[in-house]
């Protein structure tokens, strides 16, 4: 533990806590604050939004598709019957089932798995396991793409780098961007998604400031502060 702590304070020595680093510097840093030489570590965003999660019509939430990916190797479980549940499987899906399925994570709580998608006909059932599924972040739902009759689709962008997020009730979105082995370049397009997307999601009932701070971080290092108003600048300007 001594010795994990003696990297952090090392780490931490580089970042300027008073200051809002641009994309460039922040990715370019990013790799210097690294705590573990035993795995990849990942690399997150945090970003800070002027809403009011308690107010349904300032709920935001959705899905990115990653260019670069995430770098992590997705489960997925696939809810279907007959001709999907075979394009599901034909597709990459790790496990694929109804009823069976259903059952299966209702008695044992087996829950193995990173993504969920459903065949619209599957929801009645499922429903019987929202309460398992939901605070887990693994209900499909159909505003994010996971309930859908193009089950290929859904798998092929889950495996490939989609993201789901959803703000927390105090208003902060999490998402990883990818490994720190990706290098500079390729976390930064695959940040720049994620949050020109949270933009395009603005709700239009929030008032003020929306985007009101961006945090990046690595899984086990200090965090970075990044200049909001570069970036939205930079989003705007494409």
């Amino acid at each position: 533990m001594a010795k994990a702590g003696k990297k952090y304070a090392a780490a931490l020595k580089l970042v300027d806590r008073e200051k809002r680093y641009n994309m460039e510097e922040a990715f370019d840093l990013l790799p210097k604050l690294k705590i573990s030489s035993k795995f990849d570590e990942t690399v997150d965003l945090a970003v800070r939004l002027g809403v009011d999660p308690k107010h349904a019509d300032q709920m935001v939430r959705g899905a990115v598709n990653l260019p670069h990916g995430t770098g992590k190797s997705v489960r997925i479980v696939v809810f279907a019957k007959g001709d999907k549940a075979k394009e599901a499987l034909e597709a990459g899906a790790n496990f694929v089932g109804a009823e069976d399925l259903v059952a299966k994570i209702q008695s044992e709580n087996w829950l193995d798995f990173d993504a969920a998608v459903a065949t619209p006909d599957m929801m009645g059932v499922i429903g019987k396991i929202a309460r398992i599924l939901g605070p887990r972040g693994l209900m499909p739902n159909p505003k994010v793409g996971t309930v859908t009759t193009d089950v290929t689709k859904a798998v092929r962008e889950l495996k490939g780098g989609r993201v789901e997020f959803r703000v927390e009730k105090t208003g902060i979105v999490h998402a990883p961007v990818g490994k720190i082995s990706f290098g500079s370049q390729k976390l930064r397009e695959n940040a720049r998604a994620l949050i020109e997307l949270l933009i395009k999601l603005k709700p239009s009932s929030a008032k003020g400031l929306y985007v009101k701070s961006i945090a990046l971080s690595t899984t086990m290092g200090p965090g970075l502060k990044l200049d909001t108003n570069e970036i939205q600048g930079q989003l705007i300007a494409k």
